[in-house]
Order: C-alpha cells, then structure tokens, then sequence
C-alpha cells in the first residue's frame, strides 16, 4: 500500500519548481548514517515503500531504519489517448518533495560496511543521487 496523508486541504496542486537546497532536514538526527540526497526531485510513496522493504530485509531486525520523508503533496494525470483541453486530470499518485541536501533514510544499531550495503540496495531504487553520511557529534 502506498504512503499518502489521511485528508488534504486541496484535492490537486499545481506541480511547482524546486529551487534551493534543503535547510531543515538535512543532518542526521535519529541514527548513526543517513543516505542524503544530492539533487531536487519528487519521491513517490510507492517508491519510498519499496526503499523501506528493501532497507527492512536487508537488515533483519538488527538495527533500525527511519524514513524521514513523507508523500504529501498529489500528481494528477490524464487518461491515456484523451484529446487537449478538457482540463486538469485527477489525482494518480502522492510523492514528497526532496531538496538537494535533505536526509531520506536513516539507519542506527548497524556497523558502517552494512549500513553502505543496505543504502547501495536503497539508492538503485532512487530517482535522485545520493550519498551515505554519518552523525556529526
């Protein structure tokens, strides 16, 4: 089942840009490495789902994942083979907006090797680049 918010204010929002890098949420807070993302881009939750499945498998009760993301923001989409001008298409799917910079996933309880393994199986998943960082104490 993919993550989205139980009620929204509005049913469709306009698409946006993303400028700027990410000021909050961008250092690790709840474990020890984080996988930090490197460029601007939309996550959908079915994505942030299968990160998460993939993340929880590799690790095997062991440590503790975070996801410090969350899809909230809809994406419509047209049918398929419907002509121009018949306006704005209904809600498909939710994806949560990462600025360069933003903490994704974090991992704690796991040594540095695995948790570079477990973030290589997360970044294949990706639509963004990213990098694994550590807690700055």
């Amino acid at each position: 089942m993919a993550l989205m918010p139980k009620r929204v204010k509005h049913r469709k929002e306009q698409r946006g840009r993303v400028k700027g890098n990410a000021t909050r949420g961008a250092t690790v807070a709840f474990g020890e490495w984080g996988l930090q993302t490197m460029d601007a881009g939309h996550i959908r939750g079915n994505t942030i789902e299968a990160c998460r499945v993939a993340a929880t498998q590799y690790v095997r009760g062991e440590g503790k994942l975070y996801i410090r993301i969350f899809p909230n923001k809809p994406m419509t989409a047209r049918p398929l083979e419907t002509r121009m001008g018949t306006g704005k298409g209904e809600p498909d799917h939710w994806v949560a907006v990462v600025r360069p910079g933003k903490v994704l996933f974090e991992l704690a309880g796991v040594s540095q090797a695995a948790a570079r393994e477990c973030f290589a199986r997360v970044a294949y998943k990706l639509p963004v680049r990213v990098r694994m960082v550590g807690r700055h104490v």
